[in-house]
């Protein structure tokens, strides 16, 4: 194998002549070449000499194993050499053996390519030819990119070619004065995150994930979506950011499940959202009050009436994580038993029997915490309701898939239980073909959301807004004209 590699090398460097040499062997180069149309055989080599007798896939073979550089380089040989390193399996092998997964690769690629849109159902079925080569090429010299995600409990910020994000932090909401300008405190939160990330404002693009905030269809909070939208550029681009892109949370949590629409179930820290992406604006947000901290100060609750000692919310939150989960069928939960334990460091050990079910199970029954509130199951019923009444063109069937995010979207059994409780909510034509989908990465489902956007092929162009695009557009159109991006 290294003398047919030394080979293939010298040919690619000595750029191997024309030659009629002898007959071409079957399968090979010369034989896949004489078979083309004359107008596909322009000027160039039909010969590869010595190697001529070498067949096709293990001449491919080689290639691969030389990696993508040198392939690339041995297309300048000749045309037998060009259709061999210009092979769409050559360069998806090399896409394969990147740190994307595959399937988020194509995915990206297919759907994402062309920037925001503003109804990207429209061709979310089509699958158009990649140039697997072609997006090699380009991805390969997509910078770097920081990305914040503020999140509604804590902050998730990371490089985009890192597999995880490198740190978090409060959100941007504990920042300064609550009676502060956004102003300053969406500063002072950018300087805090540049400064732990020990990099110049200047040097990388930046992706802000948006939180779900103002989602009403009223007038205020179009403007207060604007202005907030609007305050995260000027911020950022006063402090020398070459380029900004600034994506609303529910969208990335779609895409981080290969997903271009929905309904997005946000379990935040205060609240839990439900959003769905096409109409957001147009039906509004079903906001429910039975968020992740409400979960965690249940179960500190009925630890405390079990005589179980925990003053640390912190610690109860990791006990609920690491126990808790939701019944498919409460009252046959009832009967059973469920009593397991854990060991949390510092603390010690911890057991649970009854309130490992009963804590997941204020989402579906409110008034078990003691809240005047609609179960989780019925808002998402309402709201596909309202998705099946709306006037949308395209695919009627889009809202039937529901993507969870948030931490305690993870807890086991709630998706499963979702689906359940649905199915005997809605009516067969709405119900019928539901799914939920679990979050494909757990806590940080919109940051690997963003992490696909900042690695496509086209991220700069398609996705970010530059300074002077913002500086221009202010001077043309004054305030609050962002929402157009």
């Amino acid at each position: 194998m290294a003398m047919l590699l030394r080979k293939v090398w010298g040919s690619v460097l000595a750029r191997a002549a024309a030659a009629a040499g002898p007959a071409a062997a079957p399968g090979s180069p010369r034989d896949r070449l004489a078979r083309l149309p004359p107008e596909q055989q322009y000027c160039g080599s039909l010969s590869l000499g010595a190697l001529d007798a070498v067949p096709t896939d293990v001449l491919a073979q080689i290639l691969r194993l030389l990696g993508p550089v040198d392939a690339a380089r041995s297309g300048t040989v000749c045309r037998a050499w060009r259709i061999l390193a210009s092979d769409n399996g050559l360069w998806a092998f090399f896409l394969r053996l990147g740190p994307e997964p595959w399937d988020l690769v194509v995915f990206a690629e297919t759907h994402l390519a062309a920037g925001p849109d503003p109804h990207p159902w429209l061709y979310y079925d089509h699958s158009p030819q990649l140039s697997f080569k072609q997006i090699y090429g380009l991805r390969a010299v997509v910078p770097g990119t920081l990305i914040v995600d503020g999140g509604s409990g804590y902050c998730k910020y990371g490089w985009s070619k890192y597999a995880a994000p490198s740190g978090r932090c409060a959100t941007f909401l504990e920042f300064g004065n609550i009676e502060s300008p956004m102003y300053a405190r969406l500063r002072h939160f950018f300087s805090t995150i540049y400064t732990r990330m020990q990099v110049k404002p200047s040097t990388q693009p930046v992706i802000v994930v948006l939180p779900l905030c103002h989602t009403d269809d009223t007038e205020s909070a179009r403007a207060s979506r604007k202005q907030y939208k609007e305050t995260v550029y000027s911020v950022l681009f006063d402090m020398n950011a070459p380029a900004v892109c600034a994506v609303d949370q529910a969208v990335l949590s779609l895409y981080s499940a290969k997903r271009t629409s929905g309904i997005v179930v946000h379990i935040g820290f205060n609240n839990t959202s439900v959003v769905p992406s096409r109409v957001m604006y147009e039906i509004g947000v079903e906001t429910v009050g039975q968020g992740a901290l409400k979960l965690t100060g249940y179960l500190k609750e009925l630890m405390h009436q079990r005589n179980i000692t925990c003053d640390s919310l912190y610690t109860v939150r990791t006990i609920k994580e690491k126990l808790c989960y939701v019944a498919a069928d409460y009252e046959a939960e009832l009967r059973k038993d469920t009593q397991a334990s854990c060991e949390i460091d510092g603390e010690g050990w911890f057991t649970l029997s009854e309130e490992r079910f009963k804590t997941a199970e204020i989402l579906f029954q409110p008034h078990m915490g003691g809240m005047r509130a609609m179960g989780l199951h019925k808002a998402i019923a309402l709201c596909m309701d309202h998705c099946y009444n709306s006037e949308v063109v395209g695919d009627d069937s889009w809202y039937k898939t529901v993507v969870l995010a948030g931490g305690s979207s993870c807890l086991p059994g709630l998706p499963e239980r979702l689906e359940k409780e649905l199915r005997q909510l809605l009516p067969p034509y709405i119900s019928e073909g539901i799914r939920v989908l679990p979050p494909p990465f757990g806590t940080d489902s919109a940051w690997f959301g963003a992490k696909m956007i900042s690695n496509v092929s086209t991220f700069t162009e398609a996705w970010c807004v530059k300074k002077k695009q913002f500086r221009q557009k202010i001077r043309r159109n004054g305030p609050l004209f962002v929402n157009s991006w």
